[in-house]
């Protein structure tokens, strides 16, 4: 038997002033493409990931983000609309047709400018550091 554990680390970025204005810019930039492949979601109905990714990956790396960016931005919305299911299946948003739970399923899912976004270094690269230009020096790189 194989056994798998997922460590989830909190960590505080003390970027310096470039650094930390790269940083904002790229959290704008992945939920400001978020709120775009929400909108395309909902407007769709896209139900599963995998379709989802058909209908936006290629807009998303046309507009500059890169291919590990543009799964997690992907990903992050098809989460949150899967969240929101089952919070409207267990009965959290409201009755059907209660004025909540309406307005709730009446639009696409939106992102905060600031929201968190997951990052991780690509698995194959051992290297230094080369996510976005907010990495910060000293960051850990390859596989965890």
């Amino acid at each position: 038997m194989i056994l798998v554990v997922k460590i989830v680390v909190q960590v505080k970025l003390v970027p310096d002033a470039t650094q930390a204005s790269a940083l904002e810019s790229t959290l704008h930039t992945v939920n400001q493409a978020a709120n775009w492949v929400s909108t395309v979601a909902f407007e769709h109905s896209v139900p599963r990931e995998y379709e989802l990714r058909k209908h936006t990956y290629t807009e998303l790396k046309s507009q500059g983000l890169g291919a590990q960016a543009a799964q997690h931005v992907i990903k992050k919305v098809r989460d949150a609309y899967t969240t929101l299911k089952a919070n409207i299946k267990a009965g959290n948003l409201g009755k059907e047709g209660s004025k909540r739970r309406r307005k709730i399923e009446s639009a696409p899912i939106r992102f905060r400018s600031n929201a968190a976004q997951p990052w991780r270094p690509a698995r194959r690269s051992r290297g230094p550091c080369r996510p976005p230009p907010a990495c910060p020096s000293g960051a850990p790189s390859g596989r965890p």
